[in-house]
């Protein structure tokens, strides 16, 4: 370990108290001790919980859910609205992706990594025993499980062959032996999307990009596939009708949003359910009498749940809903009742069920908030600003309570993606900022996001990659024209993309930022695009550009915050995971150093059993206690 860079801040102070030292598991360069009574102060914003529906018993009205009791997510079965949540699994690592068996419900079938490195592998859970039995080769990455109608076969990608590409396999999770690959593929964006009511084939994805997919049915005894989706588009969310004659879907064929749609086998022919629709569609699912059919419309980002009867396709009329955002759709197997996941400013995810035909809505779960009460949570503001080219671009504001007077100190939280949008769910440990520390927060979707259609989805692409930099200079720009906001007071932070952004911004607007923290950004495409997994390599190459283009590679070195450190002066924390498969940590390690050489300002934290970000509660924790030293430090003198 290097020596580490101090700053200036009264560690004369912090000597004299009791403090927080940095499990064995992290290594900091640069971070000040975390003092005890720092830790207990955010000890209530630390215990905020939430709970998502995982999936519905197949025969039995209850569930499995996904909530944290101990240090991670982990899988908990729920009998009743408001039951306790009985733990299932108890490992040290987060669970994801359990599927009960359809027709008796005898096991589940979930995932699991180990350290955040998303490798995960497939396990089977004895609902009799609590005996679990691994599934894959323990050591290839393995996605997107899907049961047959019948629960006989699970359908699987798996990069098990060379580690690169996603190829499909089928099993008899009965019989983990049985595993036989169906389907060689070249890409890593392959998986299969659903099942024929007969089980004799699946409709599987091939998705190059968030705007380019394909369909393919295909014969899981022979392997054969044919290609059902010949125009240009994105397809997803694929659904089989109950006589397995055509698919219900999302797509963007023909439209700016992801409509929903009807394909024929037969014909090939595809009918908009709702011609005229002005959103994206996302997560859609088809009751199991197929009649049916649930999805969301992103609406500026709050959610709009739709059910349509698939025999008049007229909508059905639902009980109201919270407004927030909802995910996770699934319907249980009578038919009627619709479970999913809600979240929203002064809510954590929590999940719910619609009965669509006593229309009540049940809450299955009320997560904890730490003993805080959340009504006095703020509520997000949208707000809206001209970029360079006179393009609108929006994003959500929070403001601080109004005891705090003055001119507001800021936040700038760019989210990830790039293809992602920052959504007005809750905001968790970010409420400590405006609450107690009066910091506003601002959410930006600048070009690029999701949900305002392709063209604007496209506009980062390639070459045009800093005219997304320049939309956060429009907003800083709008940001010294409100009179409640405090221009010379301004941090940018955010994760993967949105860390590439924070590193971009520091140089970009070294002279308009107090300081900046960027967790597991990319400081250099070049090296990123050497040292990134190797089945994410063709996925990325088609938003960010191909290195291996000399045109492309130029272009990257020029932008690359990397090669521009010297311009840094403001201070900077940056944050990583030594197992992370998407960014290597090695983006961040090299950052740190160059800015060190500068003569700047520099925190450093990495993890040894984190990836893509932090996911354990005690890493967390000690993140956000060192972040928020930073925040004072930096941001509010």
């Amino acid at each position: 370990m290097r020596k580490a860079f101090f700053v200036s801040f009264p560690l004369c102070l912090l000597l004299a108290e009791t403090v927080i030292p940095p499990s064995s598991n992290l290594h900091t360069e640069g971070v000040p001790p975390i003092p005890a009574a720092l830790m207990e102060d955010l000890d209530h914003y630390n215990n905020i919980r939430a709970a998502s529906l995982l999936d519905w018993h197949p025969v039995k009205r209850e569930m499995l859910i996904s909530t944290r009791f101990a240090d991670v997510p982990q899988i908990h079965r729920l009998a009743m609205p408001g039951g306790a949540r009985m733990q299932l699994t108890f490992f040290p690592d987060r669970t994801a992706a359990a599927l009960y068996r359809p027709g008796s419900g005898d096991s589940f079938v979930f995932a699991k990594d180990t350290g955040g490195g998303e490798f995960y592998q497939l396990y089977r859970f004895d609902a009799r025993s609590s005996g679990i039995t691994l599934l894959t080769d323990g050591h290839s990455r393995n996605t997107a499980p899907l049961w047959s109608h019948d629960g006989s076969l699970l359908a699987y990608s798996s990069t098990q062959r060379n580690g690169r590409d996603t190829d499909v396999y089928v099993m008899s999770p009965d019989d983990p032996k049985s595993a036989r690959r169906v389907l060689e593929v070249e890409g890593g964006g392959w998986f299969a999307g659903a099942w024929s009511p007969d089980g004799s084939k699946i409709v599987v994805e091939d998705r190059r990009s968030v705007h380019d997919s394909s369909l393919y049915l295909v014969d899981v005894s022979t392997g054969a596939k044919q290609l059902l989706t010949r125009e240009e588009g994105s397809y997803g969310n694929v659904q089989f009708a109950k006589n397995g004659k055509g698919l219900y879907l999302t797509t963007d064929r023909g439209s700016e949003f992801e409509r929903v749609a009807y394909l024929d086998l037969a014909t090939h022919e595809l009918t908009f359910l709702r011609p005229g629709q002005k959103w994206d569609a996302g997560e859609l699912t088809l009751s199991e009498d197929g009649r049916r059919l649930a999805y969301a419309l992103n609406e500026d980002g709050f959610s709009k749940l739709v059910v349509m009867d698939t025999g008049t396709r007229q909508d059905l009329v639902l009980p109201a809903v919270p407004r927030g955002v909802i995910s996770g759709l699934r319907w249980h197997h009578n038919g009627r009742d619709l479970g999913f996941s809600l979240s929203a400013a002064r809510q954590p995810a929590d999940v719910y069920s619609i009965d669509v035909e006593k229309g009540t809505l049940d809450r299955w779960t009320e997560s904890e908030t730490g003993g805080l009460n959340a009504q006095t949570f703020g509520e997000p503001e949208l707000i809206r600003w001209k970029s360079f080219d006179g393009r609108m671009i929006s994003g959500f504001l929070y403001l601080p309570p109004k005891r705090f007077e003055g001119p507001r100190p800021v936040i700038v939280n760019i989210h990830g993606g790039p293809e992602g949008q920052s959504l007005p769910s809750f905001i968790g440990r970010n409420n400590y900022y405006i609450g107690e520390l009066g910091v506003a927060m601002i959410f930006p979707n600048v070009r690029g996001s999701s949900g305002y259609g392709k063209t604007f989805l496209a506009l980062d692409n390639g070459l045009k990659r800093e005219d997304t930099v320049k939309d956060i200079g429009a907003l800083l720009d709008w940001i010294a024209g409100d009179s409640r906001l405090d221009a010379k007071r301004v941090l940018v932070t955010g994760g993967s993309y949105g860390g590439y952004m924070t590193l971009a911004s520091a140089f970009h607007f070294n002279d308009r930022l107090c300081c900046t923290v960027d967790v597991v950004g990319i400081s250099n495409f070049v090296s990123f695009f050497e040292r990134t997994s190797p089945y994410r390599r063709d996925l990325r190459r088609v938003e960010y550009g191909d290195e291996r283009d000399p045109k492309i590679r130029e272009f990257f070195e020029k932008i690359a915050p990397l090669n521009h450190a010297s311009e840094i002066s403001k201070p900077m924390f940056i944050v990583a995971g030594r197992n992370d498969p998407r960014v290597p940590a090695h983006e961040g390690e090299q950052m740190a150093a160059a800015i060190r050489k500068n003569g700047a300002p520099v925190w450093y934290l990495i993890a040894d059993d984190e990836g893509h970000g932090f996911a354990k509660k005690k890493n967390q924790d000690y993140q956000f206690a060192a972040t928020v030293m930073f925040v004072k430090e930096f941001l509010l003198k």
